[in-house]
């Protein structure tokens, strides 16, 4: 029970803060004029105000004229212009990116860099996911997707990326990955979320069925394909035994019920990466929904590169 009450407290901080950080700019804007309509009823009484009468209630219009002034100037500053093209604070939902980052940090992504340069590889980038990458509820009325993802650029236009039983090569060249890990939920909630992690040891990692991944042509479009010796983008992808959760996910959009087509989708060749589409992932590789499960994501779609972590000062770093 003591534990509940933190962790109660974080998720309200997260929750306000993310909310604050989401305001529409609609609604700042009508808050903006409505504040600026008080100062300009509130100026008249001021100015006519004779001086032997300042005090009292004089005093408190005067502070409270400031306030509204002080408001005006932090939305216009804040929220239309710091946050549409400088910079903004997101807080981190889930332990996909663990353990660069942990489940309610609170981060700040630099929405400027990627409008003078193209996103790298290694970068830890926010995006609005594809439709195919969230549940229904995350989807506006006019079908547009309603958060942001946080994950590693893996794969630029061109890259051909395929992963081989959880060795990742980019061109052909095996990647490197130190970032990469794998890891077992230790404070799981009732709801299912985790809040916190343990890495997997070395031999716990040996026994894992580890996937396959490329990106392949299918029927007309590219899309995001895993498959182990017993399955193919599986509704229920098999592990090797029944210690281990699936090998790999896969969005619905691109679950093969028919085994031939799968089969046939093995030996099929990979494709790269097509021009102004990226791939991302997360370093937890058996912790992530991914583009592994729901593919490449097109430039307009990427938000802004994540820079630091500034919450909880604990965990006060660069995140790279």
């Amino acid at each position: 029970m003591p534990t509940e009450l933190p962790l109660a407290q974080a998720a309200d901080m997260r929750q306000t803060i993310d909310s604050l950080a989401r305001t529409p700019q609609s609604q700042i804007v009508m808050i903006v004029v409505v504040l600026t309509v008080l100062r300009f009823l509130i100026a008249p009484v001021l100015k006519n105000t004779p001086a032997h009468k300042r005090s009292g209630v004089f005093v408190l219009l005067r502070i409270f004229n400031e306030f509204l002034d002080a408001l005006v100037y932090a939305g216009i500053f804040v929220f239309l212009i710091i946050r549409p093209f400088l910079v903004q604070a997101f807080v981190i939902p889930s332990g996909s990116m663990w353990p660069a980052l942990y489940v309610n940090d609170f981060i700040v992504a630099n929405k400027a860099v990627y409008r003078f340069s193209e996103p790298n590889v290694g970068d830890i980038v926010v995006f609005r996911p594809p439709v195919a990458a969230v549940s229904p509820r995350d989807v506006g009325p006019d079908g547009q997707v309603k958060i942001d993802y946080i994950k590693r650029l893996i794969g630029r236009p061109g890259d051909l990326i395929e992963i081989k039983e959880g060795q990742l090569f980019r061109n052909g060249q095996a990647v490197n990955e130190t970032y990469k890990g794998y890891t077992e939920c230790t404070n799981q909630l009732p709801n299912g979320d985790c809040l916190m992690f343990r890495s997997l040891t070395a031999p716990e990692v040996g026994e894992l069925t580890k996937a396959n991944f490329k990106l392949v042509e299918y029927k007309g479009r590219i899309i995001p394909f895993n498959w182990t010796a017993e399955d193919g983008n599986s509704r229920s992808p098999k592990p090797s035994s029944w210690t281990q959760s699936a090998p790999y996910a896969i969005a619905p959009e691109f679950v093969i019920d028919d085994p031939a087509e799968a089969q046939k989708l093995k030996s099929a060749p990979a494709v790269k990466i097509p021009a102004d589409h990226f791939l991302m992932m997360g370093d937890n590789r058996n912790g992530s929904f991914d583009g592994r499960a729901w593919g490449i994501i097109p430039r307009e779609a990427i938000v802004g590169r994540s820079e630091a972590i500034w919450l909880p000062f604990s965990r006060l770093r660069i995140t790279r």
